[in-house]
Order: structure tokens, then sequence, then C-alpha cells
């Protein structure tokens, strides 16, 4: 008897709580205008000083897609309601990190200049420029590590500058 009691205290009880307590998950609202159905990502030209052959294919590939992959929007060719045009204007590797008077790390920096034209709102406009970094021991060669490190930093700008034009902070 004493089991059944204290089961049905237990239910009791967690069926109280539940009613005391909500949980909601919520996600970042975005600021994509109402009134825009479609965007356009125009081709990012390379105009940086060391030029890497397939970069601006791929940036700009994988910022449509990502655009694809987190909007309802249709991706146009031409000039969408939204349009992002940009070239990519920075391509380096540094020494960072200075050990017994050589480098024990390497910093590969790529920069992004972007121009965001919002037709339906053109208080939304801008144009920014993104730069995002990984760090690698200066131990590894630059050309076994790059397409991994390109493949991160190129992700993290895509993400700037969707979360520039698209999140509201």
């Amino acid at each position: 008897m004493r089991k059944i009691v204290a089961g049905a205290l237990v239910f009791m009880i967690s069926w109280l709580a539940q009613g005391c307590f909500t949980f909601r998950l919520t996600t970042k609202d975005t600021s994509i205008p109402g009134e825009a159905k479609t965007i356009s990502v125009q081709y990012f030209q390379n105009m940086a000083r060391i030029v890497d052959p397939g970069l601006s294919q791929k940036f700009t590939d994988d910022f449509k897609d990502y655009i694809q992959g987190n909007t309802k929007l249709i991706l146009i060719n031409g000039t969408g309601d939204l349009d992002f045009e940009g070239s990519i204007t920075g391509y380096d590797v540094k020494p960072v990190a200075i050990t017994l008077e050589e480098a024990s790390q390497n910093r590969f920096t790529i920069t992004v200049n972007v121009k965001y034209t919002c037709l339906v709102k053109e208080e939304l406009d801008f144009e920014t420029s993104f730069s995002r970094y990984e760090d690698f021991a200066s131990t590894q060669n630059f050309e076994d590590v790059k397409a991994d490190l390109t493949e991160n930093i190129v992700k993290l700008l895509i993400e700037d500058i969707f979360n520039k034009a698209f999140i509201n902070w």
C-alpha cells in the first residue's frame, strides 16, 4: 500500500510541477524584410595580393548554399530583392608566435569586402569588410593544411555576413 501511495504522490507532484513550469526553445529572429522574395549572390572576385585559383568559386558557391539552407528566399541570377556582391581582398599567411627567433605559429587570414543591397528597405544596406583567421603550427606545411583552414575560414566568414544582414542580435 505504501508503494502505491508513494507512486501516486510522485506522479501528482510531477504533474503539478509540469503545469507550473514551461520550457521554451527559441532561435534568433531574422530581419529579412517580408516584402523580399528573391536573393542574389554575385561572383566574389579574388582581388587579394595572393590568389588561390579556386577560392572565388568556393566562396560564392558556399555562400549561395548557406543562404538557400537558411532562408526561404528564392536564389536568382541577376539582381534579387536582396543582393550580395563583393570581392576577396586579403589572403595572407604571417607568423604570429615567435620563440627563440623563429615562428612557432602562423596565422592564415582571409578578408572579404561585402556590399549588401536591400531593394525593399534601403536603410538595411551596408558595405563592410569581414576578416577571419586560423592559426596553425609552423612545423606544418601550409599546402598540407590549406584546404581545411580555408574551409573553416570560409564557413565563419559566411556566418558573419549572414548574421550582419539577417540576424537581430
